[in-house]
């Protein structure tokens, strides 16, 4: 699948970061005022192409996305980083892009630096969707053997293994599949330090304090992040919302894209 994105690289906070938008222009005859831009913070090595699906059934919104460091085509991190750190890079990329609130997506690894962002920039967040993901130190932990070969970058960098074991990982215990075409492989680096950021991090103690409208969303057959965690992380976060689907494994959002568009548009136009 061909993508619709735009992409630049932009140096922010110190870092170059290839960063891509989806419909900046409103589509003919959307509806008015445009509703607030969507940044779609992604899995662990997942390149902005594999969001596609995603995007592209989303016309009507504005969406927001980057490559992490060392991930897709934005260059090796120089010096390991911290989710905390990963959310002010996000906040330093809209002031950027003279961009003031956002709903925000977090996908599995992408949904600690969502939760973070939503902390540490709560009069920035508009809405919240936590899918795949959890609150990190606490979480209930997955299928060993796949977290097992999560620790190992070079099964992950090196072409040979990449799709085998992507295929593994994001399909995730998940009956419907996933594409996996368009991803690319990360650097060794750029894997290992996302490795090292989610390892050293958790929201449990501040989930209480998010006061902004949230959806959770998980699998029944999520094998990575088994469904108690987004249990977990509704009954954290008062007065959140919670969706569960079935087989479509960790990346249930590429497995059953339409039915989770259904969900994540009914939320975020309410």
């Amino acid at each position: 699948m061909a993508t619709t994105a735009s992409f630049t690289m932009i140096g922010v906070a110190g870092r170059r970061l290839r960063v891509g938008q989806w419909h900046v222009q409103p589509a003919p005859g959307a509806k008015a005022p445009a509703p607030r831009p969507l940044v779609i913070l992604s899995g662990i090595g997942m390149n902005m192409e594999m969001l596609e699906p995603i995007a592209r059934r989303l016309p009507d919104r504005r969406i927001i996305s980057f490559d992490m460091p060392g991930i897709g085509q934005s260059p090796d991190p120089i010096l390991p980083y911290t989710i905390p750190h990963m959310a002010l890079t996000l906040a330093a990329l809209l002031d950027r892009l003279r961009i003031d609130c956002v709903d925000l997506l977090g996908i599995s690894w992408g949904g600690a630096v969502a939760q973070q962002f939503a902390f540490q920039h709560r009069a920035r967040t508009g809405k919240l969707v936590l899918a795949a993901t959890s609150a990190g130190g606490t979480m209930i932990p997955g299928n060993a053997s796949m977290i097992s070969q999560m620790l190992d970058p070079m099964e992950y960098s090196v072409e040979k293994t990449l799709r085998r074991n992507l295929a593994m990982f994001y399909n995730g215990g998940g009956a419907d599949r996933v594409s996996l075409n368009a991803a690319t492989a990360p650097s060794p680096l750029g894997w290992s330090c996302q490795l090292a950021a989610f390892a050293g991090w958790s929201s449990a103690a501040f989930l209480p304090l998010l006061g902004m409208p949230v959806m959770v969303m998980g699998d029944a057959d999520d094998q990575l992040v088994p469904p108690a965690n987004a249990h977990f992380l509704h009954n954290a976060i008062p007065g959140s919302k919670l969706e569960m689907t079935a087989g479509g494994g960790h990346l249930f959002m590429l497995a059953q894209p339409d039915a989770f568009i259904g969900k994540l548009t009914g939320f975020l136009d309410a």
